[in-house]
This record gives structure tokens, C-alpha cells and sequence, in this order.
């Protein structure tokens, strides 16, 4: 989720575990992880980077439950990771991160499929729907100085392409330890799935490839590949020019379900200003990048498909909704959001997690400067559906699913994306027609897919669907993870 529409190898043994502040080797079993003091797991093909993890009753007291940090030198990421109330052995893992770009996982874990919510004063409550009721799930706080994530010596991180070569190396570590052996990701059978919302639809597919070409790095050194099994990407952002169409399709007609409320007058001038919208983010953003160019043509397309619907105090994550924002917090989520920042803020809070001194204190959930930092370097306007093809080539499965009702990542430009898409699948692809998903017997959106690639909707929910409809969502979720058409 945004805060705001503008930003908004080899030399280290491998298994070893250290706890960090005794310094001394130790059985590396399971048993050995601790409540109270950090592991420190090491990789031979990533000497530079060291996961420190411990567990915790966090949450879900019901499940094997870690948090910690991935460091790499002065960077450190914050992550959560949650074992499934089914059969951890047996059940995929599932990454998730949220977008921004400069929003923490906070969001995701405890406002949507987390295994508590925190969505009143009363803190956190078990949520019956959480995606770890079939799937062992990993919340990460990325890039760095975002949510408990942090770094020194002004450490900062400007793209996901720099961003992903951390989260690569993190699922190594991670699932090569003995520690957690028993969901190891190159074991028959296991599967992981990156997913991810809003800007995680930049962030995954990067993230994703660049898991499986580290794979050329693992087998050299004698380790198994692990396999990427599929992408989920949540109300993501993959092309921003299909989703200026969109903008004004959602304001205008009846794409969002919902009779406009736009002025005619405004929506005629939208339509007049599309063109030229259109062709300066193609000829500045795509066919050649110029950044001061293409930076000038989104104010352009900004201004002109989005202010109608900004200026009348809507929420840019549901059509159907007043902006909720206060001076603090524009997010549109302010009042909603405050609950979980309350309690991750709660110096009890953050001792029992293991948060680290550095970062202890108010918790901040997303960050305006970590965002800017993605804008100023171009990675904000950069596609990543080239990405996307290329997995799709490599067997990973794609689904792209949103809430019928958010205008800022909408249905009608994924739509228009995933149709355009050109890989070897998209003449299959492109044959689908959108048809009826069903749970309990009713309509819950609309979904199409061929060849890997699905699009999927969700009815009567917003930017962050599992937010608005816990079950649907959850119920989507399964239904990827068993390959069962919806």
C-alpha cells in the first residue's frame, strides 16, 4: 500500500549456527533455536549476508513462529515467518511483501491474512481466515529502513533489482538450514510462492527471478535448485500505462460495478487527455528512457486522470469510499492502521519480536523517504512485465488478481496488461474469457487464464482485498496453491 499517489560466492562453512552474543558454534537442530536469544545462520554462496532468527509465540501461539533479521554487512531486514496450522512438512511456503514502494509487511500481516489481526483497540484477535492455515508464510519489511528494518552508515537501497539480490539470498539461508530442514524449498514436492501487493507487482517478479538465477550459483557449488512453483501479485502495479486507461474507466463508466460520480465535464476532459498521456509515457517510459522526461509525462497523466478523482477526496484504494486520512497519515487506512501501529510500538511489543535497539521506539509502517528514494532513481516507472514473460517461459505460474474496487492498481489495466503480454502462451491466453468463481455457492469475481497465466477479480473489495473479503481471499489462495482451476 502507498502513503501518497506520487510515491506514494563461496568461503563460510555452511549450516552453522552462532548465537550472536556468545560467538560460539552450536548444535544446529531444531531444539537449538531459541525464545530468548538469536541464531545466526550463514551460507557458503552468500558471505556477506547472515540471517538472525529466533523464535517466538507472537501472533499465533498455535504454530512454530520466528522473527529476526536478514543483515548484509550494514543492511537488515526485518521478517516474520509463520508455520502452517495444517502440516508445515507437507504445505508450500508462501513470501509476502507489501509495496509503496516503502511500506512494511506490517500491513499485510496484521490488517489482512496474518495469523492475528489488529484492528481495534483490543489488540491482536486469531484470524480464522489467515493464509497459514494451508502454507508456512514469510513477511518481510523491505528495503531497508522501512518498518523494523534498518541500516548504518547511511545505508540506503534505490531499486528492486538491488532489493532483490537480499531477498535471493535470504530464501537460501533460510531454507538451507538445518534449522529448517523439514520445509527445505528443494525437497520433492515443496513449492514456494512469491506474492506480494500494490508495488510488489514491481517487486516480485524480480524477486522471483532473481531467486531462480542464483540457481546456476547453487548447483556450480553442489547445492539442489530451488524451484519458484508461482508469482501472486495482489492489486500489483506491472504497467502504469494500461493503468491510466484504466483511471479513467473507473471514474467514468461502470468498470468498477459502481455508477460514476466523476462530473461529465471532468471525464471529457480525461478522455481528451489520454491520447497524449498514452503516447508521452510510451515515447519517454518504454521505447526510450529518459527519466526527467518520463518523470514529466507521469505529472502529466497524473494530473489529469487521477487529480478529478483525488480533488473530490475519494480513496484511491476504493471507488466505493471517503479518504480516511488525517495530517499524520494520508494512506486513506489512517484510522484502520493505527491499532497495529499502537501495539508494534509497545516497548513489550518489541522485546518479545526481538526488535533491535536500533530501531526501537514508534513504529513507522511506511516510509515517504525509502519511496522517493525508488522515484528519484526511475525504478517507480519501470515495468516489470518483461519479468513476467520471462517466468512464465521458465514454468512459473502467474496470478494477477484485484479488488474489483480499487482505482489506483485496477482491474481494467491488469486486465489490458496481462493481455498484451507477449510470451509463448498468449495466443491461449488471449482466446480465455472472464467467467464466474464461486465460494458457498455465490459469485466472488471474475477470473481467465491459460497457459500459467491467470487473472482473477475479486467482487466488493478494494486495494487490499484480503482486507475487504478475508475468506474470498483466503479461498483464492487454496485454490492457487492446489492448481485448481476457480
Amino acid at each position: 500500500m502507498r502513503t501518497t499517489t506520487a510515491v506514494s560466492l563461496l568461503g563460510v562453512s555452511f549450516g552453522v549456527a552462532v548465537y550472536a552474543n556468545e560467538q560460539q558454534v552450536l548444535d544446529v537442530g531444531p531444539a537449538a533455536l531459541s525464545f530468548n536469544e538469536f541464531a545466526t545462520l550463514k551460507h557458503p554462496l552468500y558471505p556477506a549476508h547472515a540471517v538472525r532468527v529466533k523464535k517466538t509465540k507472537h501472533c499465533d501461539g498455535e504454530v512454530n513462529a520466528y522473527s529476526g533479521y536478514v543483515d548484509n554487512e550494514a543492511k537488515h531486514l526485518w521478517f516474520e515467518f509463520f508455520e502452517s496450522r495444517s502440516d508445515p512438512a507437507a504445505d508450500d511456503v508462501v513470501f509476502w511483501t507489501n509495496g509503496g514502494p516503502g511500506c512494511s509487511s506490517a500491513v499485510g500481516l496484521y490488517m489482512e491474512h496474518g495469523p492475528c489481526l489488529i484492528l481495534d483497540e483490543n489488540g491482536p484477535k486469531r484470524n480464522p481466515y489467515s493464509w497459514n492455515e494451508n502454507a508456512n508464510v514469510l513477511y518481510i519489511h523491505q528495503p531497508i529502513n522501512v518498518g523494523f528494518s534498518y541500516a548504518e552508515h547511511g545505508e540506503v537501497v534505490w531499486t528492486t533489482e538491488e532489493a532483490a539480490l537480499d531477498i535471493a539470498a535470504f530464501i537460501s539461508i533460510l531454507f538451507d538450514s538445518e534449522h529448517f530442514g523439514h520445509l527445505n524449498l528443494t525437497a520433492p514436492g515443496r513449492k514456494l510462492h512469491m506474492t506480494g501487493e500494490s508495488y510488489g507487482g514491481r517487486y516480485i517478479p524480480l524477486f522471483a527471478s532473481a531467486i531462480l538465477d542464483q540457481n546456476v550459483h547453487r548447483v556450480q557449488a553442489g547445492h539442489e535448485p530451488i524451484t519458484v512453483s508461482s508469482i501472486m501479485l495482489g492489486n500489483g502495479v506491472v504497467d502504469w500505462v494500461p493503468l491510466m486507461t484504466g483511471f479513467y474507466e473507473m471514474q467514468c463508466t461502470s468498470a468498477p460495478g459502481v455508477m460514476p460520480t466523476t462530473p461529465i465535464s471532468a471525464c471529457v476532459r480525461m478522455r481528451q487527455a489520454l491520447p497524449r498521456c498514452l503516447k508521452s509515457l510510451q515515447s519517454m517510459c518504454i521505447d526510450v528512457f529518459d527519466q526527467m522526461s518520463c518523470a514529466a509525462a507521469w505529472d502529466f497523466c497524473e494530473l489529469e486522470m487521477m487529480g478529478p478523482f483525488l480533488a473530490a477526496g475519494r480513496n484511491i484504494y476504493d471507488v466505493t469510499k471517503q479518504c480516511e486520512g488525517t495530517e499524520d497519515d494520508d494512506s486513506c487506512y489512517a484510522q484502520s492502521m493505527k491499532h497495529f501501529i499502537r501495539y508494534l510500538s509497545l516497548t513489550s511489543t518489541q522485546e518479545e519480536l526481538g526488535v533491535d535497539p536500533a530501531v526501537r521506539g514508534p513504529f513507522v509502517s511506511c516510509s515517504n523517504s525509502a519511496g522517493m528514494r525508488f522515484r528519484d532513481s526511475g525504478d517507480f516507472f519501470h515495468g516489470s512485465y518483461d519479468y513476467v514473460a520471462s517466468l512464465l517461459e521458465r514454468g512459473v505460474r502467474v496470478l494477477a488478481f484485484n479488488g474489483a474496487y480499487d482505482f489506483i492498481c485496477n482491474w481494467a489495466g491488469t486486465q489490458r496488461w496481462t493481455d498484451a503480454l507477449e510470451w509463448s502462451g498468449a495466443d491461449a491466453y488471449r482466446a480465455t474469457k472472464l467467467q464466474d468463481w464461486e465460494v458457498d455457492g455465490h459469485s466472488a469475481g471474475r477470473w481467465r487464464g491459460a497457459g500459467g497465466l491467470t487473472f482473477a477479480t475479486i467482487h466488493a473489495a478494494g486495494h487490499m482485498a484480503p482486507f475487504d473479503k478475508p475468506k474470498e481471499a483466503l479461498v483464492l489462495l487454496q485454490r492457487w496453491l492446489e492448481g485448481d482451476k476457480f
